[in-house]
């Protein structure tokens, strides 16, 4: 069972780009590219972060692929 995410869709909504998204998060812009495209799962911590940052439960943000 793999993860999947809607970081790039949530993040486009907002109006927010990679580079804006990727600095207030601390971590660099090919960091949020690897998520966006499925080739990276965040961290717990990281994960959290993202879900505060877009004010949306990580549950709808991340979910396991069924």
């Amino acid at each position: 069972m793999a993860a999947e995410n809607r970081v790039r869709e949530i993040r486009k909504e907002k109006e927010v780009n990679q580079t804006e998204l990727a600095e207030s998060l601390d971590v660099s812009r090919q960091t949020i590219f690897a998520i966006e495209t499925q080739n990276y799962n965040p961290s717990i911590e990281l994960a959290l972060k993202i879900s505060e940052f877009f004010g949306k439960p990580v549950e709808e943000i991340f979910e396991l692929e069924k």
